[in-house]
């Protein structure tokens, strides 16, 4: 169960999600996420900074890419989804099956109150008159474009939950709906091509013998398996799961060095050499694995003449390999923009 929450400044979201998080909810904010995106540009993390900066990111990159990037954040089946603030985020995370929209509400009035209260980084109002201003800004109201519109969130959210007395009460309608959620059916949501595929992906990693990277790729064309492979040492050698990964060292242009296991032989090279054997052409197939392949697998690929590739998540060390497959005119697609890091590496 992922239960996502908007609502009404001041209304008492965050206190709903400690709520939730006493039930055994991991916690993950786009409020959050947003605040580290300010930090990384050195900006103050005010209210105005917030907003402006959301509104940025939403038009330059979509208006669900904060729930993109919460998303890749997700760890458990049990998350909340704090600060949803536009409708794009909501439909991102209402395409799983297991995800709730709940909205939290309470009088302007009160509302107020609980902002004159509390303490916090950002350089809250001090006038009712300007709250209400604040307040209708965020809820979206008579703003154009891709920026905050928690009102619309709002008209979407599943329940309504209104936090106007006491915490004993609003505890109680937390009970209420987390027995509520629970009688509901998950949606069942039928896996897009993509989605089949890359799954089909992860199941076939579970053979991988290198635990620094259990990998697997498809090749598929016209909706159809071609061949897989997974990471593994060359027939007939050891593995790193039994005789330990062999490590070398890499000494780049500028100086560093980096580590890499050489015992194995990488996803896509051992699904290539099998699409050799039997026969297969690779030619006009998209590849899904689950990171950014490396410069060799990225030259193999263009060489088979591959179409597409997509990926789980981004490589740490891939802006080389996006860059040869871009001058190819091979398309590169990422589920996530999370990176796949080594250790010791």
């Amino acid at each position: 169960m992922i239960i996502g929450l908007t609502g009404s400044l001041c209304a008492g979201k965050g206190t709903v999600a400690g709520l939730l998080k006493q039930k055994g909810f991991e916690y993950v904010s786009l409020s959050d996420i947003l605040r580290e995106y300010l930090d990384s540009l050195g900006m103050e993390r005010t209210r105005e900074n917030l907003i402006a900066k959301g509104n940025e990111l939403r038009e330059n990159k979509g208006a669900g890419i904060l729930a993109k990037w919460a998303l890749a954040k997700i760890k458990s089946n049990k998350t909340i989804v704090d600060g949803i603030r536009n409708p794009e985020e909501a439909k991102e995370l209402k395409a799983r099956p297991d995800f709730h929209l709940v909205a939290v509400d309470a009088p302007l009035e009160i509302r107020f109150k609980r902002m004159l209260q509390r303490e916090r980084g950002e350089k809250d109002p001090k006038k009712l008159s300007d709250f209400r201003k604040l307040d209708k800004k965020d809820k979206g109201i008579g703003q154009k474009g891709t920026g905050q519109q928690v009102g619309k969130c709002m008209k979407m959210a599943e329940i309504v939950l209104v936090n106007d007395k006491s915490l004993s009460v609003l505890h109680q309608k937390c009970e209420r709906l987390l027995s509520d959620l629970e009688k509901k059916e998950p949606k069942f949501k039928r896996p897009s091509w993509d989605e089949y595929f890359m799954e089909v992906a992860n199941a076939i990693s579970k053979r991988a013998s290198c635990d620094r990277g259990r990998s697997g790729c498809v090749f598929a064309k016209d909706r159809q398996i071609l061949v897989t492979g997974y990471v593994g040492s060359p027939v007939g050698f050891p593995h790193c799961d039994e005789a330990g990964h062999q490590m070398k060292k890499l000494i780049h242009e500028d100086g560093t060095v980096t580590q890499h296991c050489v015992r194995t032989v990488h996803a896509e090279q051992n699904a290539i050499c099998q699409a050799a054997r039997r026969g297969v052409s690779l030619d006009g197939a998209t590849l899904y694995c689950r990171m950014t392949p490396c410069r060799t697998c990225a030259m193999l690929l263009i060489n088979c003449g591959v179409k597409r590739v997509v990926c789980e998540r981004r490589y740490h060390a891939g802006a080389e390999s996006e860059e040869m497959l871009k001058q190819a005119g091979i398309p590169l697609d990422y589920f996530s923009d999370e990176f796949q890091q080594y250790t010791n590496q």
